[in-house]
């Protein structure tokens, strides 16, 4: 699958608010596992989760402005 310029997935406008929501569903569901947050994949996960919801949310803001 190719994306656009921007990074992001061509779906609706509201991916990076199901990006968002499905992060925090899987971090609410694992947090009470114990050690959790010293998994060093954790950390990178939500890295990269959260950076794709920023970038996507600015190219679809700047598009949105023109």
């Amino acid at each position: 699958m190719t994306f656009p310029a921007s990074g992001c997935p061509p779906h609706g406008p509201r991916s990076s608010d199901v990006m968002a929501r499905l992060t925090l569903s899987a971090l609410d569901r694992a947090s009470s596992q114990p050690g959790f947050w010293s998994e060093p994949e954790v950390h990178r996960a939500l890295l990269v989760s959260g950076l794709s919801v920023l970038v996507c949310g600015l190219a679809r803001l700047r598009t949105d402005l023109g």
